[in-house]
């Protein structure tokens, strides 16, 4: 009996492993995981929006913010010509202003939404493990309207990571390339006046 009871041990054990394995390397799970958390944050703090909306949107900055590399996406906003130009101090700057607009404006969008749900579209077939980069897409149901979103991820050493985001159509990546662009033309390329101006201005993506 107890050699029965090592063996159910031993089997439930192996499938809970499975399943946490699974869940860190799946990135649809962890698309899903995280963007359930954010709703989470939307619901049931929303009065807080009203009460500190620093606090709130910070919330959904703790969550967010390590789903994404950014230095990855703030090389690709800058693109080559401009990332070459810049210095190595210049590139690691622009991670974090970067990093910082983004997730203000991610924050402020998703404050907007208020009591919304997100649906992850699952694969039909299984998922190959070995592969580097996926696109998962979810749909945001904001009670009126129906929105797609379109994650596209890179498997690192630290595990999924966001490199990109489309949002109802508007690829964020795009527009935040072209926007430092217009910018650096427009203070003749000089990448140190374009980081101190830069502001991430993504609009609302249509989504109301």
């Amino acid at each position: 009996m107890l050699h029965l009871h090592k063996n159910y041990f031993f089997i439930f054990s192996f499938i809970f492993f499975s399943i946490f394995i699974r869940s860190d390397e799946d990135p649809y799970l962890f698309i899903d995981k995280n963007a359930q958390k954010m709703v989470q944050v939307l619901t049931n703090d929303s009065d807080l929006f009203e009460l500190n909306r620093t606090v709130y949107e910070d919330k959904i900055k703790e969550i967010f913010e390590p789903m994404i590399d950014f230095r990855r996406v703030a090389a690709s906003v800058m693109g080559k010509k401009y990332y070459l130009l810049a210095s190595k101090n210049q590139r690691s700057e622009f991670v974090l202003i970067f990093k910082d607009s983004l997730l203000d404006t991610y924050a402020e969008t998703l404050a907007q939404w208020g009591d919304s749900t997100i649906t992850t579209i699952y694969p039909k077939s299984e998922l190959d493990l070995d592969i580097k980069n996926v696109e998962v897409k979810q749909t945001l149901d904001t009670g009126n309207s129906q929105y797609p979103i379109s994650y596209k991820l890179r498997k690192s050493d630290e595990g999924w990571k966001i490199v990109n985001i489309i949002i109802n159509g508007v690829n964020l990546g795009l527009t935040f390339r072209n926007q430092f662009q217009a910018l650096a033309i427009s203070y003749d390329e000089n990448i140190e006046l374009t980081l101190k101006n830069w502001v991430s201005d993504a609009g609302d993506a249509g989504i109301s």
